[in-house]
């Protein structure tokens, strides 16, 4: 375990004075916003609620969320709804593909909510989407983020076969946390599965941790290895912020220096690159991470 990072004994603290969002504003923005309500697409910028929303759309970028707002589980830290979806749009690959246009989006992220409630998860869905934009779109670069189909490795094979040049798939906290946030623990090890599996296909492959629930560094750094282990390439660290009072508490906050040596720690582990800040979520600066992996 590394010594570099306090061992803090975590107690629930007030929201730090530093930690705050910009306003959404800027002519940019309100135009995209604008174009995807006209267009019924969603993005999980504003589903999740993400900080970054006005930076990323300000640039031109956003990150898709396909298949719907409506998500068939129930996970105690996400602000995306639970319930029962509707049917597919069948007209969601054009869509996204006009809204690339629009943004002038040179990598683009699309994302989901878990559709279980399908025999094949959504995963041919998926692949239509990334084959529809790489047809049309050949210069785009394609990062997809998706639930773990069960851990199901024909499902991600779906996905695979349209060849996104990212396979992301979030192990979002440590093992010890997976029940406080409503998911089965065995859920950590489909999730590695997930990851290794595709790693194995030869994927570029990317994850996510959310931290503030009270996890150790500890166990931050058992998370780090299981991903590496796993054949993880890509990591992002971010802080967890409660959606509302029915979600999970934050147990603590960290500090831009803690952020900072996390993800020195984070390095030492071999991953090609990583994200770290209160504000990173999985898709922040996803085009420069995956230059990276590319430079290696």
């Amino acid at each position: 375990m590394s010594e570099n990072v306090p061992q803090r004994s975590w107690k629930r603290s007030p929201k730090p004075k530093w930690l705050k969002a910009q306003i959404p504003a800027g002519e940019d923005f309100f135009k995209i916003k604008k174009n995807l309500e006209s267009r019924n697409l969603s993005t999980i910028c504003q589903q999740a609620r993400c900080p970054n929303i006005n930076e990323c759309w300000n640039n031109h970028h956003a990150t898709f969320l396909i298949m719907g707002e409506t998500c068939t589980r129930s996970c105690k830290f996400c602000s995306v709804k639970p319930g029962t979806p509707l049917p597919l749009p069948q007209d969601e690959a054009q869509r996204v593909l006009d809204m690339v246009e629009i943004l002038k989006a040179e990598y683009v992220v699309i994302t989901s909510v878990t559709r279980d409630d399908l025999e094949d998860g959504g995963s041919n869905h998926f692949a239509d989407v990334i084959s529809h934009l790489k047809a049309n779109k050949p210069d785009v670069k394609v990062e997809v983020l998706i639930p773990d189909f069960k851990g199901n490795p024909a499902l991600i094979d779906n996905v695979l076969k349209a060849e996104p040049h990212v396979l992301a798939h979030n192990l979002e906290t440590v093992k010890r946390l997976y029940p406080h946030v409503r998911r089965p623990e065995k859920n950590y090890d489909t999730s590695l599965k997930v990851l290794n599996y595709s790693r194995s296909r030869g994927a570029v492959t990317k994850s996510g941790l959310m931290v503030g629930l009270g996890e150790s560094i500890a166990e931050l750094e058992t998370a780090f290895k299981d991903l590496r282990d796993n054949g993880v390439m890509l990591l992002t660290i971010g802080q967890y912020l409660q959606p509302t009072k029915e979600h999970a508490d934050v147990v603590n906050y960290y500090t831009p220096e803690e952020f900072a040596q996390l993800k020195e720690i984070a390095m030492g582990y071999g991953f090609s690159a990583v994200e770290s800040g209160a504000f990173v979520r999985s898709s922040y600066q996803a085009g420069s991470m995956y230059a990276k992996s590319r430079a290696q």
